[in-house]
């Protein structure tokens, strides 16, 4: 197993595997969580952040978070969101 960049869920792990997923890069999901060009907390405390990926035609990567700020729960891009 490759050693992830940043804290993950097991669900993160598993769904990782998926072809539509496995594409993404873990820099596109660092700088997701650095510098987000947009984010919401859900009510549930989870929180979910958007960022413009260039090298994907500008599609917007939503990556979702633990309450803790840090733990990524999912990632995948959003073909509904936009600013």
């Amino acid at each position: 197993m490759v050693a992830m960049k940043f804290k993950c869920t097991q669900y993160f792990q598993a769904v990782r595997t998926r072809p539509d997923r496995a594409m993404i890069e873990d820099d596109w999901i660092l700088r997701t969580l650095q510098s987000p060009d947009h984010e919401v907390i859900q009510a549930d405390g989870r929180i979910r952040r958007w960022k413009r990926i260039e090298e994907r035609e500008g599609r917007y990567l939503r990556v979702i978070l633990l309450p803790d700020g840090e733990t990524v729960h999912n990632a995948f891009f959003d073909r509904r969101f936009k600013l």
